[in-house]
């Protein structure tokens, strides 16, 4: 099965040779899984020619906001609306969660209660998950038809699905431990709250469930593939 991404960010530059860009870390967290990848870099204005360009669909996270004034944005809002029509499965993840809701009539916004960073817990159903955050946006609003499947207190909107065919993650299942000390050390600094920045870091050694949501991943996009 083919998976086309679509990528809205790209990692640190001092994190690419060590890491890998946001595409291949999706790539690694879903492997084993029989798919083949397909990227492409949006953010770059770099699109897919159409929908059949993949058998489904993944958005990535980026520093950027769904709602800011870039050229790349309302193009990417006419294709997320293509792939819903068409039945594709779709999976967004942070930004990814935030404008598959926007594109649907959703609203997105920065939280005022600040920031998510770090080892953070979910209740996603009858589990308790624990997962990497990165985020001070949110979807506060959601579209018609969506149903939330997961939230904690900070985060009511924090996994939404949409129908059978789009699951959307505000937190971040492919970044690993190793991936937020990065962040916090390249990109947190005087952006991120200092106190918030020195908790996530005594939270690095815990372990999370990145695992558990890449089977769910895969499972949704094997269910959603149109024979």
């Amino acid at each position: 099965m083919k998976i086309g991404i679509l990528q809205t960010g790209h990692a640190p530059d001092n994190m690419l040779a060590s890491m890998g860009d946001y595409d291949t870390i999706f790539e690694t967290l879903l492997a084993g899984h029989d798919f083949d990848f397909v990227s492409f870099p949006v953010v770059d204005g770099q699109f897919p020619n159409g929908v059949d360009e993949a058998e489904g669909w993944l958005i990535t996270g980026s520093k950027h906001g769904a709602y800011e004034d870039h050229p790349w944005i309302p193009p990417l809002e006419d294709l997320i609306r293509e792939i819903v029509q068409r039945g594709r499965p779709l999976i967004g993840v942070c930004f990814g969660h935030q404008i598959i809701a926007q594109a649907l009539g959703g609203k997105v916004e920065k939280f005022s209660g600040g920031w998510a960073v770090g080892g953070t817990t979910y209740q996603v159903g009858d589990e308790t998950l624990t997962l990497n955050a990165w985020h001070q946006d949110q979807v506060t609003e959601l579209p018609k038809g969506a149903r939330v499947l997961g939230s904690n207190d900070f985060c009511k909107n924090a996994v939404i699905a949409y129908g059978d065919t789009i699951w959307t993650v505000q937190p971040h299942p492919e970044f690993g431990n190793d991936f937020v000390d990065g962040l916090i050390r390249t990109r947190g600094r005087g952006v991120v709250p200092d106190d918030l920045l020195d908790e996530a870091t005594k939270r690095l050694d815990l372990p999370n469930d990145n695992g558990k949501i890449a089977v769910q991943m895969a499972n949704f996009f094997k269910k959603g593939r149109k024979t």
